[in-house]
């Protein structure tokens, strides 16, 4: 089993920064986890990726609204993945959501994650 914690979350101004962690905890070796990802879900929407990274491989991905704002990394001596989030813009305004995907992929599809953590709420103000 594995489980997620985020924090970071809050309220900024558009054009603001904040970083967003993910603790994870439990079976956290490289054999049950393949990719840490982050998504998002705003009101009346569907959730959405917004990036991922290997476990033990130097992989990233972003979707492309993210590009060139966001930078995932991780610690993995602290099991912790952290989004950097710089130019935010009220867009962004979300519950963003850290999860574990445990097989070899893209890493970009929600169908690939299966443990999920409670959610960190992200305001952006204009």
């Amino acid at each position: 089993q594995v489980n997620l914690v985020e924090s970071g979350g809050g309220l900024v101004q558009a054009g603001g920064s904040l970083r967003l962690s993910c603790a994870v905890s439990g079976r956290t070796s490289s054999s049950y986890v393949y990719y840490v990802g982050w998504f998002r879900q705003a009101p009346g929407k569907e959730r959405e990726f917004v990036a991922a990274i290997g476990w033990s491989r130097d992989t990233t991905a972003y979707a492309d609204s993210v590009k060139g704002r966001f930078t995932i990394s991780r610690d993995n001596a602290k099991n912790t993945v952290y989004l950097q989030m710089n130019n935010l813009k009220p867009e962004d305004t979300a519950v963003y959501y850290c999860a574990r995907d445990p097989t070899p992929g893209l890493g970009m599809r929600t169908l690939e994650y299966d443990s999920w953590g409670q959610g960190t709420q992200v305001t952006v103000s204009s």
